[in-house]
């Protein structure tokens, strides 16, 4: 695909051709190996009934995906009332034991209940009960590996979260949110014209993307839960890369109305938008910092992309990438902390990660078609997409690159994954 053109016309959903069929459902291969994992036993949920979903594994693949964790099944049964045998478990090197137990009821419902034990200290960490309808059993799955994972590291865990992104077969293109885990994908809108640039809300209720399907490129704003979708921006010529600002109540997008490619901000209600960038180049790919107060940007300027910054305000611009000649899609961590982006060097692209209190900069990547980066709400992992033996996939890798996870199944032509917020229980 021709990078420079994504990056500088964001007009990327036209410009690189899909083949093969796209599939929802992905299966997660977590390598590597990090240097400090907390080594976890996780007993299958004792049970009586047939259960729809995998509790135990499903709880196992997030935590192993996390890159904190090393996890193993003790090969003991034991509910969430059972003590455990602390002497057993530390001979296996576990510093910590997740039990639980699941009841099918009467309405058809069932009871999870689980409970985490310090093995070290021979302590109950304490447990919850979820009730939920078959379909949420998952959801119940990723909210107990959040637990467990906030319990013994301190950080809030992303694994109830949602991402988005973008397939394509033949002519029809597809919008998909899906559990973090790639699984569970359900279509939010499917297109015979290019669908590009997905954007989550800083609620996670909306969706921002562009759509081609008047033949020109026109930024939507999408209800997730009611499918209701309205135009946020169509103005004379490109309308494309929405950003949430972080209170949910602007958006900077890149319109060319005026002649060139140019970043402006828009109310999330819509209305006239407000130039912010000046330029004679091809400013494209803002993204806010997580106060609001700055935007990031991809721009020509210079005489090749690089990334740069700017007040979301308006007013003096500030380069931001000086290693290497060609720079873009620029994504910012929670914590403020990070920017990872995709640099080309030579004919690879690769992921990039800086720390912006030194500049320092990192390739966390072996794989050479890197694109479209996006953190983790917890700022602990970045999820993007990239090609494998040929084929697209998606990704996530922790922040040192020590631990990767493929989001892997039969399905070519994955892009533009962006990572959606905390949701609320």
């Amino acid at each position: 695909m021709t990078r420079l053109v994504i990056a500088i016309t964001a007009l990327i959903g036209i410009l690189f051709g899909y083949m093969g069929s796209a599939q929802a459902e992905f299966k997660v291969e977590v390598s590597g190996v990090g240097i400090t994992q907390i080594p976890i036993g996780i007993s299958e949920f004792r049970s009586t009934e047939s259960v729809p979903q995998k509790i135990a594994q499903i709880i196992s693949a997030d935590l192993d995906r996390s890159g904190q964790f090393k996890t193993a099944n003790p090969g003991v049964v034991w509910d969430e009332n059972t003590r455990p045998d602390f002497i057993l478990l530390k001979q296996k090197s576990l510093d910590a034991m997740l039990t639980g137990s699941i009841m099918k009821l009467a309405d058809g419902r069932f009871e999870v209940r689980y409970r985490l034990w310090d093995t070290v200290k021979s302590e109950d960490m304490g447990g919850q009960k979820f009730i939920a309808l078959p379909a949420d059993l998952r959801l119940v799955a990723h909210r107990i590996a959040d637990q467990v994972y906030e319990k013994l590291t301190g950080d809030k865990g992303i694994f109830s979260t949602r991402i988005t992104y973008i397939t394509k077969a033949a002519n029809r293109h597809m919008l998909w949110v899906s559990d973090s885990d790639g699984e569970n994908a359900q279509a939010a809108l499917t297109s015979p014209e290019p669908i590009i640039s997905p954007s989550w809300s800083p609620k996670g209720n909306e969706l921002a993307y562009v759509s081609f399907e008047t033949r020109k490129p026109v930024v939507y704003v999408h209800d997730i839960s009611s499918g209701k979708r309205r135009i946020l921006a169509n103005f004379k010529g490109s309308n494309s890369a929405p950003a949430w600002s972080p209170d949910g109540k602007n958006l900077a997008v890149t319109l060319s109305r005026d002649g060139g490619s140019q970043i402006f901000l828009i109310d999330a209600a819509g209305g006239e938008p407000k130039r912010i960038t000046q330029s004679s180049g091809i400013d494209t790919e803002p993204v806010f910092t997580p106060d609001g107060s700055a935007i990031y940007f991809v721009s020509d300027r210079g005489g090749s992309p690089q990334i740069y910054r700017i007040p979301s305000s308006g007013g003096p611009v500030q380069r931001v990438t000086f290693t290497g000649s060609y720079n873009i899609s620029p994504a910012l961590s929670a914590d403020g902390k990070w920017l990872a982006y995709i640099s080309r060097t030579g004919a690879s692209y690769k992921l990039q990660l800086m720390e912006l209190s030194t500049d320092k900069v990192s390739t966390l990547t072996e794989t050479t078609h890197d694109e479209k980066p996006s953190f983790a709400p917890n700022s602990k992992l970045i999820l993007y997409a990239t090609q494998i033996q040929g084929k697209e996939a998606l990704m996530t890798t922790t922040l040192d690159g020590k631990i990767s996870a493929k989001l892997a199944g039969q399905t070519t032509n994955i892009r533009e994954p962006h990572w959606g917020p905390f949701l609320k229980p």
